[in-house]
């Protein structure tokens, strides 16, 4: 069935339902095992595996290039349709899509062509940028160095979310004069230890643990200023979590819709026979589809800012590009506060809609909330409602990127 049929709205192009349709099977086989995995806490290799050979990986290489030629607001309703199925493993492939959006934002050349080939192989990379522990905001304790005539990265990084899975590593480090750069490692290179050692309460198959380098070769060539990368990135990335939350929240409807229909047992002084009879037990499941439907159009108006900005990137304006820029950080950042406040509330309310058995282990349900609060605590929102306020009243432009760590004040 299209989007439109499932009262989700229409997709973001003329082209996006046969876009979807060459993923949407591979997205059913994922959510088959979604629950089980969750309570036997299985790890996705085999689910991202099948997402590298569709070439999922690759959705915004132009088609010319051996990709999909995604526009953003396209790529971001597939990431929610595959939240929908299983949103550890979108949380899991956010460093990858961050790393292919630098690439696609790359003017053509060597550095390029060398990566648009891995992508299309199906090779993804992992994300290792933030450092914990005595870290400071300033730079990176991560180094890279010459050691017997070669390029050498030592360094402990944390929350290197999907690493686990991937071909290759986006690491953030600092280099000999102090400059911040990106550095590219192979992730089954020598000196390199993936450990999955994340405990958070929820997402907690995206393996976000501890990744360690010690005199890691490093080539040249995979080694970038990190001012250099895409200007949108900031925005890119926590919309990556956005949709997710869009996607955990048709989930959360999928769920308790099909529990309601299928529950038998009611209450004596309930407004029906049965649940499904019941308008109050209605009233929960349609204020959570919702809920849903929302926060998936704010998503997609969003991806619409962030194309923008794409589209500046190679118009030769700088000013332009600018704005463009500073609008879709603005706008994500008016997305974020409130499609993590509906789908929040979608997750809490679910169990209203039910009985106490709902709350049992194998239901699976409250790996929603685990979830969505999980992602809703990256980036706090707190601080996006005032950079929103002093824009409005003030004219101030948002920060790009922010670090966290220890301040040097």
């Amino acid at each position: 069935m299209s989007q439109v049929d499932l009262v989700w709205g229409a997709g973001p192009s003329p082209r996006y339902e046969t876009l979807a349709a060459g993923f949407r099977p591979l997205f059913a086989r994922i959510a088959e095992g979604a629950v089980q995995r969750e309570l036997e806490r299985g790890l996705p290799h085999e689910q991202i595996g099948w997402l590298k050979q569709a070439g999922f990986g690759a959705l915004r290489l132009p088609v010319a290039e051996g990709g999909q030629g995604a526009t953003l607001p396209e790529f971001f309703n597939l990431l929610i349709e595959l939240s929908e199925a299983d949103s550890n493993i979108t949380q899991a492939l956010r460093g990858h899509f961050g790393f292919a959006e630098d690439i696609v934002n790359k003017a053509s050349g060597a550095w390029r062509t060398r990566w648009t080939e891995r992508l299309v192989r199906g090779e993804i990379a992992g994300n290792a940028w933030t450092e914990i522990g005595e870290a400071k905001q300033e730079g990176f304790s991560t180094r890279v160095s010459g050691k017997d005539g070669k390029l050498v990265l030592n360094g402990t990084k944390y929350y290197t979310t999907g690493s686990l899975f991937a071909d290759w590593i986006d690491v953030g480090a600092s280099n000999e004069d102090g400059q911040g750069v990106a550095v590219s490692v192979r992730r089954h290179a020598d000196g390199v230890e993936v450990i999955d050692d994340w405990d958070g309460f929820g997402q907690t198959l995206t393996a976000s643990g501890t990744t360690t380098f010690t005199n890691v070769h490093i080539s040249a060539d995979d080694v970038i200023i990190d001012e250099e990368k895409f200007r949108y990135s900031a925005a890119f990335y926590q919309l990556v979590h956005l949709a997710t939350l869009a996607g955990i929240g048709r989930a959360l409807t999928n769920d308790v819709s099909k529990a309601v229909a299928e529950r038998r047992r009611t209450y004596t002084n309930a407004a029906g026979p049965r649940s499904s009879q019941d308008p109050q037990v209605l009233q929960i499941v349609g204020r959570i589809r919702s809920n849903a439907y929302g926060a998936s159009a704010i998503v997609l108006q969003a991806a619409q800012s962030l194309q923008r900005a794409f589209d500046a990137h190679f118009a030769g304006d700088p000013e332009a590009e600018e704005t463009a820029n500073a609008v879709a950080e603005l706008e994500t950042a008016q997305a974020q506060t409130v499609v993590s406040t509906l789908i929040l509330d979608a997750a809490t309310i679910v169990f209203d809609a039910l009985g106490a058995s709902a709350t049992k282990k194998p239901s699976g349900l409250d790996r929603h909330w685990r979830n969505a609060r999980t992602l809703a605590s990256h980036n706090p929102r707190i601080y996006k409602d005032r950079i929103i306020g002093d824009f409005s009243v003030n004219g101030t432009l948002p920060p790009y990127q922010w670090r966290i760590g220890l301040s040097a004040v």
